[in-house]
């Protein structure tokens, strides 16, 4: 049996020897100062280029996600908001309000703001200190990564995961990005790498840390956190190198680090009045427990998703099969909508996991080679079947999710396979894998077939060639057999390297990005396809988001109504609209204000508004004399007035318009109160709730009541002018 090198005991073996407590005995353990900064120091034992070609991994994916970085402007403006804000004021902060006057929170709990929201007080609002921290984000993922394939296996397995992990085109999407999932992707990898930890030697601290990783993962996406602790507990409860009761005992213990971790932000926000703190973005009852189980947690399984995009519970025909989140079943990951950001090396992940839990089905129940592969193997296929068959609200760029657990799974099966290439299955297998990522390649960049039409040949034919070279692969010498495996893992990175260097070089803005060149993938609206008329919205409309990003629309398609997002016409041939000045996110769309067409429908719903010098300086005149200079039906319609002009914007209805926050008669009030300068016209027609909604009640009962004023070609109503 092929031995693995064990960090915890400097022996070559399968485990440790284990004390009563369950560690290292006291003769295997290493002084403290040996292991501290061994990913930057390198190890004693290891060949001179590992330590050298580790950092330039780091040193080439950072690089290679700050190309271009500024391009994208504030990404997603939702969130870019709620950063401004919290810079400006510390219980936006802890809250993640919209506003800095706390009107209104993102429908997420804050972790993933928090780290851009201090950047932003160190270096001032801009493109690059929101996105810098997304970044780093990324960088450190492929560094855990990294760390816990190399831990079980080679360096050179370590650095192929690395490689796979920078060059996924959803990976160099949403590390550029100001989303939550960068955050997600980093705490859930730190997961795995620390449970891996634990296998090692049974120590109880790292599976706790674990359980705080995964704590904050909740803080950062909810119950998304969740997925894949079944395959964590189930590997750590059968394979862990202690007694049962220990493992018990320490999965329980880690079940209370979660609840700590993650719990004691939920905790504050529920026993806080109130009546002082801002309304639960997304929830319909102000309430964050409500907001996790039902919008954010079993609404994204079951389709019912209260307060979604269609004003309730189940969408347009969120459930069974397909519907407004695009089709369901085993191959959605390989689908024209997803296939393209995440799948192009899933079928030799797949091959490479089941070949390497049978090359070590023999091994102990401690083996922690096999142990590591389940492990990451595991969170793989959980978070795979689960986005696969869920009903609702689910966009592409979600897949992100599964990049570090596939990145992991294919640098440990290649390396428990080449180990094994003497073995004529094993070469096979090997084999099998290679011819795989080289067919789907070859699938994938022929279903754009204007892209790079040159590169699908050499995709195949390079695939097959070192495949057949790798059946060989343990009957000739080293070099022929390195060759082999170096062109198979050329061939296998090339078309995902052409997608992600396509995608680094877009500015992505707006709700609904993906990656990849123009076109890759169709429907980049939810879910991309599936509703009346073959779009992703009613009509058969694709706002896309991707780089060109804003959501276009022509006669009769895109929005309820017919209409089109603001502006949507004032793009260039590529679908981009010229960058924007006097810090306005880039790609916004077009005119000032951008009221909807005929109509109504969902204005600014997915990439809110241009603010044009007139709207803006109308804005900002006595705002410090108010808590909100303004506000607006929608978030995005909101964040862009906020972003422009630097001063709070209240969020009506929250992202999609249908949160019943402020109510008529609270609103009343904050007016009464001379709190609100101005009601901004042209919103998400009302909201998505219909018209017996809070914020379309809202908007009828301003026009109705207030002196209309244009700036530029943006309609306002100046609250402190009733008209009668």
């Amino acid at each position: 049996m092929t031995t693995h090198y064990d960090p915890a005991t400097h022996a070559d073996g399968t485990g440790a020897p284990a004390d009563e407590s369950g560690g290292p005995s006291p003769a295997h353990r290493q002084p403290r100062r040996s292991r501290l900064g061994r990913v930057w120091r390198g190890r004693p034992e290891d060949p001179r280029w590992v330590r050298p070609a580790f950092l330039g991994l780091l040193l080439a994916t950072a690089l290679l996600y700050l190309c271009d970085l500024s391009a994208s402007g504030y990404a997603n403006s939702f969130y870019s908001a709620a950063v401004q804000a919290g810079s400006q004021s510390w219980k936006a902060y802890f809250f993640g309000s919209l506003d800095a006057g706390n009107a209104i929170t993102v429908d997420k709990p804050p972790a993933a703001l928090w780290p851009m929201a201090l950047a932003v007080r160190v270096f001032g609002l801009s493109s690059w200190s929101v996105l810098v921290p997304e970044v780093l984000m990324g960088v450190g993922t492929v560094a855990v990564v990294y760390a816990a394939v190399r831990r079980r296996f080679s360096p050179a397995a370590g650095l192929v995961a690395g490689a796979v992990l920078a060059l996924t085109p959803v990976a160099a999407l949403m590390f550029r990005f100001n989303n939550p999932d960068a955050l997600l992707a980093l705490l859930m990898s730190a997961a795995c790498y620390l449970v891996v930890r634990a296998l090692e030697d049974g120590r109880t601290k790292w599976l706790v840390w674990a359980g705080v990783a995964i704590g904050f993962a909740f803080l950062t996406k909810t119950l998304q956190a969740f997925l894949i602790l079944p395959a964590l507990a189930l590997v750590y409860g059968v394979c862990a190198p202690v007694r049962l009761r220990k493992r018990l005992g320490q999965l329980a213990l880690a079940t209370a680090a979660i609840v700590v971790s993650g719990g004691w932000w939920v905790a504050v926000v529920e026993l806080w009045p109130a009546s002082s703190r801002p309304y639960i973005g997304g929830s319909q009852n102000n309430s964050f427990l409500e907001l996790t189980f039902g919008y954010n947690g079993l609404g994204r399984l079951n389709g019912e998703e209260t307060g979604s995009v269609g004003g309730g519970g189940g969408g347009m025909g969120g459930g069974g099969g397909g519907g407004q989140w695009g089709e369901t079943g085993w191959d959605r990951m390989f689908n024209s909508e997803i296939g393209g950001q995440i799948s192009w090396l899933l079928p030799a992940a797949l091959v490479l996991l089941a070949a390497g839990l049978l090359a070590t089905r023999r091994a102990g129940r401690t083996d922690t080679a096999r142990a590591s592969l389940l492990v990451w193997g595991g969170s793989l296929l959980m978070t795979t079947a689960v986005f696969s068959y869920m009903a609702g609200i689910f966009h592409q760029y979600y897949t992100v999710a599964l990049a570090p657990y596939l990145a992991a799974v294919i640098g440990m099966g290649a390396a428990t396979l080449w180990e094994r290439r003497e073995r004529p299955w094993a070469s096979l297998a090997l084999a099998a894998a290679v011819t795989a990522s080289a067919a789907w390649g070859y699938v994938l960049l022929d279903r754009t077939p204007d892209y790079l039409p040159w590169l699908r040949v050499p995709v195949l034919v390079g695939g097959l060639v070192a495949a057949l070279g790798l059946v060989f692969a343990g009957r000739v010498g080293r070099r022929t057999a390195l060759a082999a495996a170096g062109l198979g893992l050329v061939a296998s990175l090339a078309a995902p390297t052409a997608y992600t260097l396509s995608t680094v070089r877009e500015g992505h803005s707006g709700s609904i990005v993906t990656a990849g060149p123009a076109g890759a993938s169709r429907g980049g609206g939810p879910g991309g396809g599936g509703g009346p008329g073959g779009g992703g919205f009613p009509g058969g409309g694709n706002p896309r988001g991707q780089g060109q990003g804003q959501a276009q629309g022509g006669p009769g398609g895109g929005f309820p109504g017919g209409g089109t997002a603001p502006g949507a016409g004032g793009t260039n041939q590529n679908g981009q609209t010229p960058n924007g000045q006097n810090g306005r996110t880039p790609n916004a769309p077009a005119g000032e204000g951008g009221r909807m067409g005929a109509g109504g429908g969902m204005g600014g719903l997915l990439d809110g508004a241009e603010v044009g010098s007139e709207a803006k300086k109308l804005l900002e005149a006595d705002a410090e004399a108010y808590t909100w200079a303004a506000a607006a039906i929608g978030s995005q319609n909101a964040a862009s007035y906020q972003l422009g002009t630097g001063d709070p914007v209240m969020a009506i209805g929250g992202f999609n318009g249908t949160d019943p926050s402020p109510t008529l008669a609270q609103f009343k009030q904050y007016v009464a109160d001379g709190r609100i300068h101005y009601f901004i016209g042209g919103g998400a027609g009302g909201g998505m709730g219909g018209d017996s909604g809070t914020a379309s009640q809202i908007t009828s009962w301003v026009e109705a009541n207030f002196k209309e004023v244009t700036a530029g070609s943006a309609t306002f109503y100046d609250l402190t002018s009733p008209t009668d």
